[in-house]
């Protein structure tokens, strides 16, 4: 099973991937029967969760039902628990929207959740996110998940992001990190070829690699950079029974 998800993944584009997958992970979970983990996000539950990743699939990652991964159910929990995301109808622009909260949020924030991508079938505007076609002070918030990593000019996109945003206002802005973790972020946009940009990036779509100081690189965007370590505040049981990763940092931006 490891194998077949990460050939699919590595190699099958992601616009494809995100229109079939829900049929066939459904069907899979059906082999994953019993209790001992919980989507906090659709509230399935499941033996354990579907393994996932691109070379060395991590186990107990992927719901069947939702297509959540780890750090999709520690935004949900963070958003719940910790913001008032959910308290009223908000203006939201979610970039590169992930299909376990769509529905979820256009329920929530109705025609004031804006979904928005250069090429996800998912998403209702086609944009680029280093010019987003959106006024100044629009959005109580802005989600924008492992997307920076792609972009040519990171700085630039969360600037946008920063132009779009109420005052006051926050966007989640997660991005991965890979082991050594860098003090200094690295980039080179020499490096071109694809097993090149994977051994240098972690992943060959990639065109950096996070170091330690992307806190840094969001207060040049303009934004009032927080590292909230929230995962350390639920027990090892629910870090365990959500399918969370432990020291998973919630980076989120305030636009001052």
């Amino acid at each position: 099973m490891k194998k077949l998800i990460a050939f699919i993944i590595r190699y099958v584009p992601r616009k494809y991937l995100q229109r079939v997958a829900g049929v066939g992970l459904k069907i899979l979970g059906f082999f994953y029967s019993g209790s001992n983990v919980t989507c906090p996000i659709c509230g399935k539950q499941y033996g354990k969760f579907l393994p996932y990743g691109r070379i060395n699939p991590r186990p107990n990652a992927l719901c069947p039902n939702c297509q959540s991964l780890e750090r999709h159910r520690l935004i949900w929990l963070y958003l719940k628990e910790e913001t008032d995301f959910f308290s009223g109808k908000k203006q939201v622009l979610h970039i590169a929207p992930e299909a376990c909260f769509i529905k979820r949020f256009e329920a929530q924030h109705g025609a004031g959740y804006i979904t928005a991508d250069i090429e996800s079938p998912l998403a209702k505007v086609k944009m680029d996110i280093h010019d987003i076609p959106f006024a100044e002070n629009t959005f109580d918030a802005v989600l924008c998940n492992h997307v920076l990593e792609h972009v040519n000019d990171d700085i630039r996109a969360m600037r946008e992001i920063r132009r779009v945003l109420k005052p006051g206002g926050f966007a989640i802005l997660q991005v991965p990190f890979f082991n050594p973790v860098p003090e200094k972020t690295f980039e080179d946009a020499s490096i071109t070829d694809p097993k090149a940009r994977e051994k240098a990036f972690g992943q060959d779509d990639h065109v950096r690699k996070y170091g330690n100081d992307y806190p840094q690189r969001m207060e040049r965007a303009g934004l009032k950079a927080i590292e909230d370590p929230f995962v350390n505040k639920k027990t090892a049981e629910e870090r365990q029974r959500y399918g969370l990763v432990n020291g998973e940092i919630i980076y989120k931006g305030i636009k001052p």
